[in-house]
Order: C-alpha cells, then sequence, then structure tokens
C-alpha cells in the first residue's frame, strides 16, 4: 500500500485561521530539492515556524503544545499558489492526514488525495465552529468519516458532509495511490486486452 488506509479519523486539531495560505508558505521553495516524501515534515511552514537562527516562533500554532492532534484545520483558500506537490508531502509527513477549509486550490486537493491526506471542504459557518470549539477546548476531538462523508465536532455532536471524488475515495479507503490501484486490477486488465480484437 502506498498509505495507511483512511476510514474513521478521530483527533484532536491544530487550528491555523490564516486565509490564502499558499504553498511556499507550507513549505518554502528551498526545501524542494529533494525527490523522495521524507524529511519535509521538519520544514512545514519553515519561516513561521523559525526564526533566522533556527530558534521555534513561540508564538506559531505548531510550537505550541496544547495544540496537537492529525486534522490541519486551515483558513478559507487553503493550498493557493504554485502546484507544488511537496505542500502535501510535508503535511502527511508531519503527521496530519485531514486538512480543513472552506475552500482548496484545486491542485493542492488533488496533490493530498494522491498521497493519503483528506482535504475535507466544509461551509465557512461551520469552519468557524470548527475553530470555536478548539479554541476553548484544545483537546476537542473531530471525527471525520469518510466512509459516511462526514465530520462531526464530538462534543457538540454537530456535523456537516463533505463531497469527494468516487474513485479518489475508494482509493483513500484502500490505502492505493494510482499505481496501487491499477495493480489492484491488474487481472481485469489482463483479461480486457486478451479478449479486444486484434
Amino acid at each position: 500500500m502506498a498509505y495507511d488506509k483512511f476510514n474513521i479519523l478521530t483527533t484532536s486539531a491544530v487550528p491555523l485561521p490564516i486565509e490564502n495560505v499558499d504553498t511556499d508558505q507550507i513549505i518554502p521553495a528551498r526545501f524542494l530539492k529533494a525527490t523522495e516524501r521524507k524529511g519535509f515534515g521538519d520544514n512545514l511552514f519553515r519561516d513561521w515556524r523559525y526564526n533566522s537562527d533556527n530558534s521555534p516562533k513561540n508564538d506559531f500554532v505548531l510550537n505550541n503544545p496544547k495544540y496537537s492532534g492529525r486534522i490541519l484545520v486551515g483558513g478559507k483558500n487553503f493550498g493557493s499558489g504554485s502546484s507544488r506537490e511537496h505542500a502535501a508531502w510535508a503535511i502527511y509527513d508531519y503527521g496530519f492526514r485531514c486538512v480543513v477549509s472552506s475552500f482548496f486550490a484545486d491542485i493542492f486537493r488533488n496533490n493530498c488525495l494522491n498521497i493519503g491526506v483528506l482535504p475535507v471542504q466544509v461551509s465557512p459557518e461551520f469552519l468557524q465552529k470548527i475553530f470555536q470549539a478548539v479554541e476553548a477546548d484544545p483537546n476537542t476531538q473531530i471525527e471525520v468519516n469518510l466512509s459516511e462523508q462526514t465530520i462531526t465536532i464530538l462534543e457538540t455532536g454537530e456535523h456537516e458532509s463533505f463531497d469527494i471524488n468516487v474513485y479518489k475515495k475508494d482509493n483513500m479507503l484502500n490505502g492505493f495511490d494510482d499505481i496501487d490501484y491499477l495493480l489492484n486490477i491488474e487481472e481485469q486488465i489482463r483479461e480486457f486486452a486478451m479478449n479486444r480484437p486484434l
């Protein structure tokens, strides 16, 4: 499998209520030299997390020990800018399996889905409810149910549905990337090819 199967994720969340977060802020261009997906998490939001002397910026959320979890909650228009897939790699490598926003850039959304990060687009109103719940209690548990396509604030029971491409949903439920999917249907492909007229 390309990554762990995704079905139901129940975890606390890390709030980043900033709009128009672009891919250069997620992973600065100077860290794009590697071609493998490893090590990018160390430089996730590098210029927001660290000072020029590499000391942590105490006011940035990833450096705040009261916030943790496998869901990153971002502001509107998350993942805009250049189409670097390394931004999705950095989010996955850091440990996030889901990003929630009221709007995603299309290329960033697809890059996430290709590597096992679920982008959950919710209404602006529900996004604010999540921010408010996490601000009131950083241990607030959020449940993301991919099979049912719902996201729920467990403390209040408030929930909302989200959309996802059927093919990408099936791949995430099985932990498949595109190559895994093709290998999984190898027999059907072979049978189809054998039955085609020459």
